[in-house]
């Protein structure tokens, strides 16, 4: 039996992005090997800022010196923990050892990750989940490194 696979939501249509919205356009051109994943049912999907308790839509967050902050100054770094630490046990339930998250977000960033400034622009690190993912051998990719998620994928 081939391992699961953690994506998450908003790349699955579902709108749960900060701004209510999904992402589902990101992986558009991957569609016939996520439906594939899904009819053999090896897709868990996640949204670690709604399992941390935070509404959609909410505030844009960026994390700045290690806190999530939202835009308007809120601090919302217990849900994002929250969130990252039920994504991993989640992971860790279904023997999950990759996850496919969106780009650039404070929670699932695995490719960079905006600089806490709200200006738009991206520094190297990675999102709340997709650290506590990564530190316990949970392969990250973004929808960009689809590919790599494939290869990786083909090795296990």
């Amino acid at each position: 039996m081939k391992p699961d696979i953690l994506i998450s939501a908003c790349l699955l249509g579902q709108p749960v992005r900060y701004d209510g919205k999904s992402n589902d356009q990101k992986v558009a051109a991957y569609q016939a090997q996520i439906h594939q994943w899904q009819q053999q049912g090896r897709i868990i999907p996640v949204c670690p800022e709604m399992l941390g308790g935070l509404p959609t839509p909410r505030p844009a967050a960026e994390i700045v010196q290690g806190q999530v902050i939202t835009h308007d100054g809120q601090n919302v770094t217990d849900e994002f923990q929250s969130g990252a630490l039920k994504t991993l046990q989640l992971a860790q339930q279904h023997n999950a050892i990759a996850a496919l998250l969106a780009a650039r977000s404070p929670s699932c960033g695995s490719d960079g990750i905006y600089n806490g400034e709200f200006n738009g622009t991206l520094i190297d690190g990675l999102g709340i989940t997709a650290q506590l993912l990564e530190d316990h051998n949970i392969r990250c990719f973004s929808p960009d490194n689809f590919q790599a998620l494939l290869e990786y994928l083909a090795k296990t």
